[in-house]
């Protein structure tokens, strides 16, 4: 434990373990940690000396209690001893148990408590347990809104799954404690508080009651006057059991709280204001629940307002025990600072608080649809798995900082999270409209400002609250060195993104000259000149540097043989440029698409079609498209998580130019009728194309499936607006 004042950084590893009808779940082997021993060598080398670390009863114990496998936990364990790293064993989180067990099943607290006092014969020198992660969460997902196994609806289910955690894990302590009587327990829940309207005021009374729940029957507090003792009578507790509760009261030496943006919730009885899919009610009055970040005026109540209520409640050490937000890279980081500020805070304020636990240090998977479906939509942490090797992010970089008592400095933490501004409202009339982002003393600076790029770079920015400015020709001239650098002294930027490019392919065959000018002289020297200041820089390179003699998609490691000028013009481009600058992020993509600009395929050719114009589509050249805004953000994080080298960024598989027509036409409900194939030879181009330029990487997949792709693409109004102002 910390001395009072002190206020350390732990980590977690997002184990949830879950079961939706028979199919498990399972967050260690989604993200390859399973396979992984080395992570801990990489969360240690982060200065963390606590870890949330699992040893699932269904990992353990599959098919019977008495038959676990400890091989998995034996090694994971030895190594964090090794390194010094004191584990807070998780026996269960977000789970029902084994197969033969449920929240439901009367035995429940028994077997887990026999699992907990295995675990601890068996790694005696384990401090700290979390038996049960979020009990109150678990109960209401399983018990009360069916979402996980055992699908169950109703409150009675509610209250028997919630009480057989707290049981499970009184006795679990029991048992553990019997082995290694100074283990302690480190209790975490949701700790979100509840909002709403004058009409909604009685269920919000309950919500913010319930949300104690799991503290308070662990030490004791549901007596005769709890104002939720009758709700618990009534749906299946008994007096002799929450009598037993009282008696066996096992007080956590930590309450640990777990908070996120969608934790504080706003009931609303406005249902006008709200999709029809948010309508709900309690059986009295009906209302809508929806996050208080996005429906309530005055917004969260933040961390510190959390910490100091539950040390007030309880007074018992606090801790923050899941920091983790699903968003770009510099609102995580926003998001975890805020988180550390307000744990200062609070400790300024008397509670004591004794760490932050930056979680999910290896991302997580599938929480957009509560893991409920495979879906594989992942959400980074401190450590991005979809790379060939676990790759550090720059919320690493900042945990680093902040366990080893630095303040992170970065430019793009200036701007508030997307929290703190007024568009975060979605469904309140009071402050809706777009945020203005104040000028900062070191924007981002793109190359480029008219081009698809360039656009797309400062609307995305614009979104994700980082400052920006996008130069033009009235502003540089790419040729010319002295331009640049009189505006580099002038702004100051944080990192400068070469959007510039002559992007004729079939006129660059006439036109060599101009060409290598602008793709080759000129983004050496934008190279140059930031790398003589120390600036980070990005350039785009294409797929057209590959002749395409291959059927397999080309990676980073593969020799560049262009087969036209423009191709030619990048692959110099790109020696040139590592030549100048060793730690410049280089990008190949291709076979660019978006909603912003009519100077695409999939615009021009839905628009052919929706004005019922013939579209031809050549079937033998493949590519792999490319989501422009996915390509924004995608560089966006490489260049806030400081990487460098040559990357390969397009969106997932493979496609000829026909093929992809017809998908889009598809994805945007148009007709494929007016789509018909030709050759490329067929088309005449003076510069000729690769027949396969596919491109896939060896560093890392950072961006979605082209099928995810085009349905975000058909979701965005833009590209509908075109025809009616061609």
């Amino acid at each position: 434990m910390t001395e009072q004042g002190e206020i350390a950084i732990w980590g977690g590893v997002e184990c949830t373990l879950n079961r939706v009808g028979d199919r498990w779940h399972d967050q260690i082997e989604r993200s390859g940690h399973a396979q992984r021993a080395g992570d801990l060598d990489l969360f240690a080398a982060l200065g963390i000396h606590t870890l949330r670390y699992p040893i699932l009863w269904e990992r353990v114990a599959p098919a019977s209690p008495g038959r676990p496998d400890w091989s998995w936990s034996d090694a994971r364990l030895a190594r964090l001893r090794e390194l010094g790293i004191n584990p807070i064993a998780g026996l269960v989180h977000h789970g029902s148990g084994p197969a033969y067990t449920s929240l439901m099943d009367p035995a429940f607290p028994q077997l887990l408590a026999r699992f907990a006092g295995q675990v601890a014969a068996r790694y005696p020198w384990i401090r700290d347990y979390t038996p049960v992660n979020e009990p109150l969460t678990t109960a209401r997902f399983s018990g009360l809104y069916g979402v996980w196994y055992p699908h169950h609806r109703s409150d009675k289910a509610f209250v028997r799954a919630l009480l057989n955690q707290i049981w499970g894990t009184i006795l679990a302590m029991q048992a553990i404690r019997r082995i290694n009587p100074g283990a302690r327990l480190i209790q975490t829940e949701d700790c979100g508080r509840c909002f709403g309207t004058n009409v909604t005021a009685r269920q919000v009374r309950f919500e913010n009651h319930r949300r104690w729940l799991t503290w308070d029957l662990l030490t004791g507090r549901v007596g005769e006057r709890h104002p939720l003792r009758r709700y618990l009578l009534k749906h299946g507790a008994t007096p002799q059991e929450l009598a037993r509760l009282q008696a066996d009261a096992t007080p956590p030496a930590v309450v640990g709280l777990n908070y996120y943006l969608t934790s504080d919730r706003f009931l609303d009885d406005r249902l006008e204001r709200y999709p029809a899919h948010m309508h709900g009610g309690n059986g009295f009055i009906r209302y809508a629940d929806v996050e208080a970040v996005r429906g309530h005026d005055q917004g969260i109540a933040g961390h510190a307002a959390h910490l100091i209520e539950a040390w007030r409640r309880y007074r018992l050490p606090v801790a923050l025990t899941e920091v983790h937000l699903g968003c770009t890279r510099e609102e995580q980081v926003r998001w975890l600072i805020e988180a550390w500020r307000g744990a200062q805070d609070a400790a300024g304020h008397g509670a004591h608080v004794i760490a932050v636990t930056p979680w999910a240090l290896l991302g997580s998977y599938d929480w957009d649809s509560l893991v409920t479906a495979p879906r594989g939509h992942y959400e980074c942490g401190a450590f991005d798995v979809r790379s060939s090797s676990p790759r550090p992010t720059r919320v690493a970089a900042v945990i680093r900082d902040l366990a080893s008592g630095n303040a992170p400095a970065h430019p793009s933490l200036a701007p508030p999270g997307w929290w703190r501004r007024e568009s975060r409202l979605l469904y309140s009339p009071a402050l809706r409209g777009g945020d203005a982002i104040s000028a900062a003393p070191q924007p981002l600076l793109v190359l480029g400002a008219t081009g698809t790029l360039g656009r797309a770079f400062h609307r995305l920015c614009q979104q994700r609250g980082l400052a920006v400015y996008c130069a033009g020709r009235r502003d540089f001239e790419i040729g010319n060195p002295q331009s640049l650098a009189a505006l580099l002294k002038k702004l100051e930027p944080w990192a400068v993104v070469n959007a510039t490019g002559y992007v004729r392919v079939d006129d660059a065959e006439g036109d060599p000259d101009t060409c290598y000018g602008i793709n080759t002289v000129g983004a050496a020297g934008v190279a140059a000149e930031c790398q003589q200041r120390g600036i980070p820089s990005v350039m785009y390179s294409s797929d057209l540097v590959f002749d395409g003699a291959r059927d397999t998609p080309y990676t980073e490691t593969d020799t560049p043989r262009p087969l036209n000028v423009y191709g030619a013009s990048k692959a110099e481009a790109e020696r040139r440029v590592i030549e100048v600058m060793p730690g410049a992020l280089v990008i190949r993509t291709s076979a660019f698409f978006g909603p912003w600009d009519t100077h695409n395929f999939v615009v021009q050719t839905l628009q052919s079609i929706r004005g019922g114009r013939p579209v031809t589509a050549v079937d033998d050249i493949v590519v792999s498209p490319t989501y422009v805004p996915d390509l924004v953000n995608a560089t966006l994080e490489l260049l806030l998580d400081g990487e460098t080298g040559l990357w390969h960024l397009a969106n997932g598989g493979t496609t000829t130019w026909y093929d992809f027509a017809c998908e889009a036409a598809e994805a945007c409900g148009e007709r494929r009728d007016l789509i018909t194939r030709v050759s490329a030879c067929d088309l005449g181009w003076p510069a000729p194309r690769p027949p396969y330029s596919a491109l896939a990487s060896v560093r890392g997949d950072l961006m979605r499936a082209r099928e995810a792709a085009l349905a975000a693409f058909a979701e965005q109004r833009e590209w509908r607006e075109y025809e009616a102002t061609a």
